[in-house]
């Protein structure tokens, strides 16, 4: 696998995620898979209830699935066995759909990767908290992004 650094936004805040979402939403060739990264609390939930926009959605952390229009949000933090990722059966959920963000997803790539169309294009977007100790007082923290593109050759 090869992975290429194809954009970085840094120092972002919560009001600058409408910029981040519409630009990766033009960069990355669709249909495509988004690996969301980061720490527990880093925000990948919170950009991508902004990348759907839908603020007060709900996350998939319990149902493991949310579908929005052309986006379909996974989170995989409970996923602990390959059979977990076969009984969700992503293809019926995937057609018609630009993109997959999964969050948490990146350790199971080779179990997801038989269950995604050839069509998809992989991408990482990892997210790094700036200024930790700020993340624990308020919530004006901002946030690295790097957006990788993904070559898979498995």
């Amino acid at each position: 696998m090869q992975k290429k650094q194809i954009r970085s936004w840094k120092k972002v805040f919560v009001d600058d995620l409408n910029y981040v979402s519409y630009e990766l939403k033009d960069i990355v060739a669709k249909p495509a898979v988004i690996f969301l990264e980061g720490e527990l609390g880093a925000g990948k939930t919170t950009f991508s209830k902004n990348f759907h926009n839908d603020p007060e959605g709900s996350s998939p952390t319990y149902s493991l699935i949310n579908e929005h229009k052309d986006i379909l949000h996974a989170d995989f933090y409970r996923v602990k066995e390959r059979e977990d990722i076969i009984h969700l059966e992503l293809p019926l959920y995937l057609e018609d759909k630009n993109f997959l963000l999964i969050e948490w997803g990146f350790q199971h790539l080779s179990n997801i990767m038989p269950e995604i169309p050839d069509s998809f294009s992989y991408y990482v977007l990892e997210i790094h908290v700036n200024d930790k100790e700020n993340r624990e007082k308020t919530d004006q923290f901002s946030r690295d992004f790097q957006l990788y593109s993904l070559k898979l050759d498995f």
